[in-house]
């Protein structure tokens, strides 16, 4: 019985050792959940245990290109080793060129849910997985479901 204990004291007390801690760390990487198709670089800055903050740019120079520049919000729901789960919003003034001498200008609101999780030996890098529902307007407004694995919602280096 004293050896039940011991082992699950043992385990109890090692996984805060195991969580990844990400608070005051800056995360630098990319993201394409624009809804002008243009790859973004972002930054998400964990402020506090509950809450971080992003910001993401993105230009494209050709014909058919565009910007765009927005802010992220996140709420840290739960937390487990190697992995966040939270609430998100996003908001980004976006633009498309839609020919060589016209372009559309509007903004997108995001918000929803998602992960981010990172692996045993490679805790500075976050992959993101994220859902919910995003509303846009470049020519007409649209509202839609969103789902987004690591590759379109965010990767980050922590530095």
């Amino acid at each position: 019985m004293n050896s039940l204990k011991i082992t699950l004291m043992a385990i109890l007390l090692t996984f805060p050792a195991l969580a990844t801690e990400r608070i005051g760390r800056m995360g630098v990487g990319f993201t394409n959940q624009l809804k002008n198709d243009i790859p973004a670089v972002s930054f998400k800055l964990q402020k506090s245990k509950s809450f971080a903050f992003g910001g993401l740019l993105g230009i494209n120079t050709s014909d058919t290109g565009g910007w765009a520049a927005g802010l992220k919000g996140y709420r840290n729901i739960f937390d487990e080793p190697y992995l966040t789960f939270y609430a998100h919003f996003m908001g980004a003034l976006i633009n498309k060129k839609t020919n060589t001498i016209q372009d559309d200008t509007g903004f997108q609101f995001d918000l929803g849910l998602g992960t981010e999780f990172s692996f045993q030996g490679l805790q500075s890098l976050g992959f993101s997985v994220e859902f919910g529902l995003s509303m846009y307007k470049i020519d007409e407004f649209t509202i839609e479901t969103t789902g987004s694995n690591f590759v379109v919602a965010a990767v980050h280096f922590y530095l």
